[in-house]
């Protein structure tokens, strides 16, 4: 999540220790470490879950979803017409 995405929506808790993180394209962030984590329900079409998410500064973005919850929930994307459709949920993603 980015960290302005996170201030607006007032979503800020701060972690014990400090998490270096690459972006996608496996390069450093140069924002710098994640320090903090937000607690919060994501919904989607019926579809709910409670899941913390990381907090980094300096995206363009609101949030990206990790690969641990695309594979838990294993959505069915179609990336021409931008649909997702939450048909099935495989088990619960432990790292």
């Amino acid at each position: 999540m980015s960290s302005e995405f996170a201030r607006k929506n007032n979503l800020k808790k701060k972690l014990g220790r400090l998490i270096y993180v690459k972006n996608v394209d496996g390069i450093f962030n140069y924002e710098g470490k994640i320090e903090h984590k937000v607690k919060v329900k994501l919904f989607y079409r019926g579809h709910k879950k409670r899941t913390e998410i990381d907090v980094i500064g300096g995206q363009k973005w609101s949030v990206i979803l990790e690969m641990s919850w695309l594979v838990c929930h294993n959505p069915e994307i179609n990336w021409k017409t931008w649909e997702v459709k939450m048909i099935r949920y495989l088990y619960e993603y432990r790292k």
